[in-house]
């Protein structure tokens, strides 16, 4: 049968016609409606997540279905077979990672047969982006990269009518304005979810407002997006799942004793009946799909047949069709009908009163920092691609890849961390295979680029650790070469794992740099995987415009202090004791030296920098004032951790009447004073260490923290948080970003619009996602954390910033991944090591500081080793365009080749005021013959834009006809013929323009 089945779809296939025919998509070839009528508008769907409990492979091959049933490819294929059999069927594909890779199996005819179901709106693609993006943890350099590959790759497949008009973010885990604003810049008309806070959506359902507009930027005009809430989550009518994976009962009619189709209709009707009383329109928008449904899909929409048949014979009161969420949209909008209003985002989301899931905000802290990691190697290798213009196969191969990986990481179950352990190990497999082939373009690039026509660019990866191959026998006669991401030239501290203490560090015209050694942190190098050949870092100051190299020379002059474990008469030692022989030397080996302390007060100790004055407390060891940038604070920063049972992947759940418990003991520290950096090796406890930093001419504190193995016990898991305490009077305001840009005001215990439910949760009802920072203030001072991977925060008492770093779980939360977070690395619960910078300013300076620091904190140099020998002297570097050219508020957010003979540019303002420049000398530097304006994704013309407008409820009187959103500005496009003043820009503040440049 199953045999018989493919011949039947073979045949199917010939039979439609394929032949070219001119594409009636989008909203005109939505279902007609009845306006007399409440028109339900069924949308079949599949929900298929990029990896969750099996792999992406899994999921797609339907691979080891003991653990869940599903395969994608089964989907994909039989929604074809059943879509073409009737032209009244519709269908939404999501995950275009899971399509493209569907396509490129399919023979012409399929293919043809699926171009012609999607130029008939019969298949439709909802959000597009390769994957279904988590909206908390995620940064919006990355969401809008994976949207562009994903949208480039329908368009490119399908032309103009794959493009989607709706996002469709059904199962994150709560949902950012910055993504609402995303889709409003790509040109979206509206997005939908399936997940809001318990009592939020209560709420909303009593008030007809679970359909709303959304002011999706405080910055940018007509950003809005209308949005809507499911009734039912994103899942079919209950009692209505007509799925292989279900039970419910099919629609038996004919004359069989077994007919339930006066009873099946009744309880159909019942439910739209209860919906109609939530929702304020005439139209109704009926998911009909959950995860991985449709692998057969037959038995799906033979039954929908049957439901639609007999609902709309009745002709009481509901017109039943298929639909797709955009024409649900589009039926809305033609009502003139008018909506709430929303301006702030959905976090944090509780699905119960117990259950805040604020937890994955901060869950596999090492994923999520190396997901930072393949975004930073994603931009050095797109630009550097651009540079040398490289384009091989296997070039693009390799760039292509490292897109799709981050693509998929994006996925609301991989940089969440709320995936099984296995599906987790895969994605840092994918990731690395990806960091390596762009490394591999890079490397390509660098030597086309720079005098080293032969150079290694070797990438070390576990500089996190001071580890790095490339130095790990001998940093003499090496060349290190800094590619910078930004726009701007950059002035950055570089820090190098070296042998010895004694090396001289010069630029390219020969000059000697500055630099200094400072010893590698003990419990660092206690770390048994480990290996000891580097104790200590180089430490010196770069300045970069684009590429840079610096020259590092061992000094003989000077004895060596390496560190040596004497072996010799002794058995073979573990790694382990080798590890503790160093710490015993490391420790005799460099006392606290060069200690500045208070002339009046001798249980102080004074750290500083002509920038930067730290004071250390004698008798706790601990952080007790900082000075910068003329502000004084006293500020107490402490580990502490919150013991927990109930705790998940997903959710945090603190155990009730118990408080946040700070780590008493003294502090042990010991400072080292050098000219470059200042360092207070700080340790907590066995197992939480740190290392406080301040640079000379660098106005933020770095601490980089190392926590772990977190010991647990049977009935108690840990959660380890770093916190701040100033005198600052914020009276329970605090701030956090939105996915890496603009900020949102947060008040302790408050929502928007609805009390939440925090009686058995208020520090977990408190958390937000802090993307890239955190701040209070009052009227005089600022205090910002900036972070280097995703973590969960919060402010629960006045002057108070508080992190979470690190969780060690011993329970499943019950929502589904089905084990315990209780991460394993080298055979050991995970140790995790990261950065948090405080910077402390006033409250009118401290914006732009804090702004810049982020893109420098995101995208710093990225560090490229070769041999000095490689270098050739007669050898020159390549002209590169010079974007200091830019305001200094531009970001260069993306440069990338786009096609054979195009480059996408796009530029970011990201400060409080309107600049305008012109960019006809990069466009010339890039050697562009004709430049065009895009939306933010880069596939649709800026001046095609036209998105819905909607109208508020409070607007007054309603518009006779549809209203629509079209570019507030004239889309910049020119040939090179054209004069310079063609080329201008202006960027209002937070704005991001993109351009296509068609090269010669």
């Amino acid at each position: 049968m199953k045999y018989f089945g493919s011949i039947l779809t073979f045949f199917l296939l010939l039979a439609i016609d394929t032949k070219p025919t001119a594409a009636v998509c989008g909203y005109e070839s939505c279902p007609e409606t009845k306006p007399n009528l409440v028109n339900i508008h069924l949308v079949p769907h599949s929900h298929d997540d990029v990896g969750w409990l099996k792999t992406v492979d899994q999921y797609y091959y339907g691979h080891k279905n003991d653990i869940q049933n599903a395969g994608v490819q089964y989907i994909i294929d039989t929604v074809v077979s059943e879509l073409i059999k009737d032209p009244k069927r519709r269908f939404i594909q999501v995950e275009t990672a899971f399509f493209a890779k569907w396509w490129q199996e399919q023979s012409e005819a399929v293919q043809q047969s699926v171009k012609k179901l999607v130029n008939e709106g019969r298949l439709e693609f909802a959000g597009g982006a390769w994957s279904m993006n988590d909206e908390a943890a995620v940064n919006y350099q990355s969401v809008i990269d994976q949207f562009t590959l994903g949208l480039k790759w329908l368009n490119e497949t399908f032309g103009a009518c794959a493009r989607p008009r709706i996002g469709w973010q059904i199962d994150p885990f709560g949902h950012s304005r910055e993504q609402a604003s995303i889709f409003a810049q790509m040109g979206y008309d509206g997005e939908f979810f399936g997940r809001m806070d318990h009592r939020d959506k209560s709420k909303r359902m009593d008030k007809f407002e679970l359909e709303m507009i959304w002011n999706a930027s405080e910055s940018l005009d007509q950003m809005e997006l209308f949005t809507g809430m499911l009734y039912n989550k994103y899942s079919h009518v209950p009692g209505f799942c007509f799925d292989s994976l279900c039970n419910d009962p099919p629609i038996i009619d004919d004359k069989s004793s077994e007919n339930n189709v006066e009873v099946r209709v009744h309880d159909f009707i019942n439910y739209v009946q209860l919906l109609e009383t939530h929702y304020r329109s005439n139209h109704i928008m009926v998911p009909m799909g959950d995860d991985f449904h449709y692998a057969n899909a037959q038995k799906n929409y033979k039954n929908m047949d049957k439901l639609i048949k007999y609902v709309n014979q009745l002709q009481f009161k509901y017109h039943v069709f298929y639909s797709t969420p955009s024409c649900y949209l589009n039926a809305l909008h033609q009502t003139l009908a008018t909506w709430p209003n929303k301006t702030q985002d959905f976090f944090p989301y509780a699905s119960d009163s117990n259950s805040f899931w604020t937890g994955y905000y901060t869950s596999r802290p090492t994923q999520k920092r190396f997901e930072r990691d393949g975004n930073h190697m994603l931009q050095t290798a797109k630009q550097l691609s651009v540079f040398a213009d490289l384009k091989s196969e296997q070039q693009k191969e390799d760039l292509d890849y490292l897109r799709q990986i981050m693509g998929v990481m994006q996925h609301h179950d991989a940089i969440t961390g709320t995936e099984k352990q296995a599906v987790s190990n895969d994605y840092d497999r994918l990731l690395y295979d990806g960091i390596i082939g762009g490394a591999s373009n890079a490397r390509d690039a660098l030597r086309v680029l720079t005098n080293l026509p032969e150079g290694e660019f070797e990438s070390c990866l576990q500089l996190n650790i001071s580890e790095c191959a490339f130095t790990q026998d001998s940093a003499d006669n090496v060349v290190v070469t800094l590619f910078n991401p930004l726009a701007h030239t950059s002035s950055q501290y570089v820090r190098v794992p070296v042998k010895e203490e004694n090396y001289q560090v010069t630029d390219e015209k020969g000059r000697v740099v500055a630099s200094e050694v400072v010893p590698v942190a003990w419990p660092v190098l206690a770390l048994e995987y480990r290996q000891n050949t580097t104790q200590h870092e180089l430490v010196f100051k770069a300045s970069v415009n684009k590429i840079a190299s610096y020259f590092i020379k061992k000094v003989d002059k000077v004895e060596s202090k390496e560190i040596v474990i004497p072996m010799a008469d002794r058995k073979p030692m573990t790694q382990l004791e080798k590890n503790l022989e160093v710490l015993k030397r490391f420790k005799k080996a460099h006392p606290m030296k060069n200690v500045e302390t208070h002339a009046d007060d001798d249980s102080e100790t004074v750290v500083q920098t002509s920038q930067i004055k730290l004071v250390i407390d004698n008798n706790t060891g601990r952080l007790k004032t900082v000075e910068m940038n003329g502000v004084s604070e006293t500020i107490d920063q402490n580990f502490a951790i919150y013991e927990t049972y109930e705790s998940g992947a997903y959710v945090f759940r603190q155990k009730e009447d118990v408080d946040l418990k700070f780590l008493e003991d003294k502090v042990e520290f010991t400072v080292y004073d050098g000219a470059l950096v200042k360092e207070v090796h700080q340790q907590f406890s066995e197992w939480i260490s740190q290392v406080i930093r301040i640079y000379e001419g660098v106005n933020r504190v770095e601490f980089e923290w190392l926590v772990g193995p977190i010991p647990t016990d049977e009935d108690t898991a840990r959660e380890i948080v770093t916190v701040f305490d100033s005198e600052i009077s914020s009276n329970g305001v605090f701030y956090t970003d939105s996915n890496g840009r603009e900020m949102i005001k947060r008040v302790k215990d408050k929502r928007e619009d609805f009390n939440p439910d925090l009686g058995r949760q208020p520090i977990s009802g408190n958390y937000y996602p802090i993307v890239s920072r955190i701040a209070l203030e009052d009227s005089n001072k600022r205090i910002a954390l900036l972070n280097d991977r995703a973590q969960g925060g919060t402010s629960m008492q006045n002057g108070r910033l508080e992190l979470m770093l690190h969780r060690r779980l011993i329970r499943d939360d019950g929502y589904g991944v089905g084990e315990a977070l209780n991460e394993q690395k080298y055979e050991k619960p995970l140790i995790a090591r990261g950065k948090v910078y405080l910077i402390l300013n006033s409250v009118e300076e401290s914006t732009k500081v804090e702004r810049v620091a982020e893109k420098e904190v995101l995208l710093p140099f990225w560090k490229f080793f070769s041999s000095y020998s490689k270098v050739n002297r007669n050898a020159a570097a390549k002209p590169l365009p010079d974007f200091n050219v830019l305001p200094h508020s531009v970001h260069l957010l993306t440069l990338e080749p786009f096609s054979e003979h195009e480059v996408l540019l796009r530029l970011e303002n990201f400060l409080d005021h309107m600049v305008s420049f012109n960019i006809r000398s990069i466009f010339d530097d890039l050697g562009g013959a004709e430049i065009r304006e895009t939306t933010l994704d880069g596939n649709l013309p800026l001046s095609e834009m036209k998105r819905m407008k909607f109208q508020h409820d409070a607007a007054g009187s309603r518009p006779k006809t549809a209203e629509y959103f079209t570019s507030q500005h004239k889309p910049l496009g020119a040939h090179k013929s054209r004069a310079d003043s063609e080329f201008s820009v202006s960027l209002k503040p937070m704005q991001i323009r993109t351009f296509i440049i068609r090269k010669e």
